[in-house]
């Protein structure tokens, strides 16, 4: 026997408890109504035969008793009697004495239940006076009867319509649980690291928008995710070069004889590499603090002060919103590709491209092999540190492409906040 899930039998259990308790609600009145409509029923037609029967009956026959001819149509199982106004037998059959048939010398037609029989009794008028009762009987098992045969129906009945409704309400319960069991499923694996869980569409506009946001979440998990090991992957050729520089000119300042311009270069270069890891720790977190206007010749300018490169700045550029720490690790990848592996004169610029703006770094090396990939790995010493620029690229809504690859340029293109918005 297949195992319901928890939440489906709960489920089921409402849908046909409701579907019951309505049934039961509607059964019971309509038990008792039809139970009275039988009997009424019944009482009608007795009512019926006795006063067919009254008008057969002499006026004489109180006096003179004698045996009644009833009318054609009668049932077999009806027992008829004539009684005095004092509910005695004169003739017939019945019991020796009736109150229901007393009770009919007030000129009215009255029925009960005697003996297991239901009776009915009728006055026999003659000119003004009552002259005798008519009572008229029939075994009151064959209304029972009819009413339990009802009964009996209505419970079937019901019994097929709470079945319709277990198998309506397996459905629905699949229907509803269904969506709930593939989101805990889905928050599980999500639990477990799987990052790629997709929305499924299930017809319930809660469950589809729950999964939907469970989606967008495991993919922003996973990209974050992935960004944290991209970071891991190539932050060490981000730090590499200024580290190497560093310890290189300490090592020359053992043998030079100014210490104090070596300590002083030696300071610069370790202020730039501590500027270096508060970037790449604020970009790991995915910090959006300094994502404000980017102030183009500010950054320049501070590339300028620090390598020596040529600076060209285009007049009237578009403004653009961006995190000035990743745009500024971006241009330092590509400016120390330039030095590590390039030639001089390097140059970086910064022009309008209509819908953005583009800083580009150039220098006169051989540049890039044909069919090489440099933001998958490096060529021919190109592409320290590369993967990490473009992510970082892509993460404020930019590119990182290589437009020349001989003598290199890479440019970084930037939308503007309208044309961002657009798309």
């Amino acid at each position: 026997m297949t195992r319901i899930p928890p939440l489906r039998r709960r489920v089921l259990v409402a849908i046909v408890g409701v579907a019951a308790l309505a049934v039961v609600l509607f059964a019971i009145p309509l038990a008792i109504a039809l139970q009275r409509l039988y009997r009424d029923e019944a009482i009608k037609s007795l009512e019926r035969d006795a006063t067919r029967i009254s008008a057969a009956v002499p006026d004489t026959i109180a006096r003179r008793p004698k045996p009644v001819t009833l009318p054609t149509g009668m049932s077999r199982h009806l027992s008829v009697g004539i009684y005095d106004l004092d509910g005695d037998r004169v003739t017939g059959r019945g019991p020796s004495n009736s109150p229901v048939a007393g009770a009919a010398g007030d000129g009215r037609v009255h029925e009960a239940v005697e003996n297991g029989l239901l009776a009915v009794s009728a006055p026999v008028p003659s000119d003004e006076n009552i002259v005798a009762v008519v009572r008229v009987a029939t075994p009151y098992k064959h209304i029972s009867g009819r009413v339990e045969r009802a009964w009996l129906l209505m419970v079937a009945l019901a019994i097929l319509v709470v079945g319709l409704a277990t198998m309506v309400a397996r459905r629905q319960a699949g229907r509803l649980a269904a969506p709930l069991e593939g989101l805990t499923r889905d928050a599980q694996a999500l639990g477990s690291g799987d990052f790629s869980i997709r929305a499924r569409s299930v017809g319930v506009r809660e469950a589809d928008a729950a999964s939907r946001a469970l989606e967008a979440t495991a993919r922003r998990l996973g990209e974050l995710l992935e960004r944290e090991r991209a970071f891991s992957a190539h932050v060490s050729h981000q730090l590499r070069t200024p580290l190497t520089g560093l310890l290189l000119g300490l090592e020359s300042g053992l043998t030079g004889e100014d210490p104090r311009a070596v300590i002083r270069t030696a300071i610069e270069r370790g202020e730039h590499l501590q500027e270096i890891i508060d970037d790449l720790v604020r970009l790991s977190r995915g910090s959006p603090a300094d994502r404000g206007v980017l102030n183009v010749p500010v950054l320049l300018a501070e590339l300028r002060a620090r390598t020596d490169v040529t600076v060209k700045i285009e007049p009237g550029l578009p403004e653009v919103r961006a995190s000035l720490s990743a745009v500024r690790q971006i241009v330092n990848v590509l400016v120390d590709n330039a030095v590590t592996h390039g030639k001089a004169p390097i140059t970086v610029s910064a022009v309008d491209v209509g819908q953005g703006l583009a800083i580009e770094v150039g220098d006169e090396g051989p540049g890039i092999p044909d069919g090489a990939d440099v933001f998958r790995g490096p060529a021919d010493g190109h592409g320290i540190g590369l993967a990490l620029a473009r992510s970082l690229a892509e993460a404020e809504g930019g590119r990182l492409v290589l437009r020349r690859p001989a003598p290199p340029v890479f440019s970084l293109l930037l939308p503007t906040s309208d044309y961002r918005g657009a798309d």
